[in-house]
């Protein structure tokens, strides 16, 4: 029992550990920054769409506050309907756009995050980590292996 801690303490020597920052990877790695080209070039025509659609309203709306005193009580519930018919429709365009946003985001991240973990697991293995963490508190810089895994992401491509 007396032996117990003292070969604790040498293994915990010789503990590799190493640290992976994954919001680098999502920003930095050429596959990161590839797919976020990719998916703005999918979502740029919808998004100038959106922005068409919210200057029509404003010009709409701004119209409407300028002219109601001299529309005709029919003419203007027509503008506001059309109004609201408008909004509504750009609401609905602009929660559509974002949800499927969102959920290519989380395809090309998930498709990032399996080759960012395929290539550390080869770098743990060739350079004989014990451990390798993401998303911690605070690490000290000398165990941050994310250039690494950065550069096995470019070569790898």
């Amino acid at each position: 029992m007396t032996l117990l801690p003292v070969s604790f303490a040498s293994a915990s020597d010789a503990l590799k550990v190493g640290y992976v920052n994954t919001q680098r990877i999502f920003r930095d790695a050429p596959t990161a920054v590839k797919a976020a080209k990719k998916i703005e070039a999918e979502f740029s025509k919808r998004d100038q769409d959106l922005q068409r659609i919210a200057k029509q309203l404003q010009s709409m709306q701004e119209n409407l506050e300028k002219n109601a005193v001299t529309m005709s009580e029919t003419e203007r519930r027509n503008k506001e309907r059309e109004l609201n018919d408008l909004s509504r429709d750009f609401q609905r365009k602009q929660r559509e756009f974002r949800e499927d946003l969102n959920l290519r985001q989380n395809e090309e991240n998930a498709a990032i995050i399996e080759k960012a973990n395929k290539a550390i697991k080869q770098i743990a293995e060739t350079e004989k980590y014990d451990l390798i963490v993401q998303d911690v508190v605070w690490v000290s810089p000398k165990l941050d292996i994310t250039d690494k895994i950065i550069k096995a992401l470019s070569d790898g491509k």
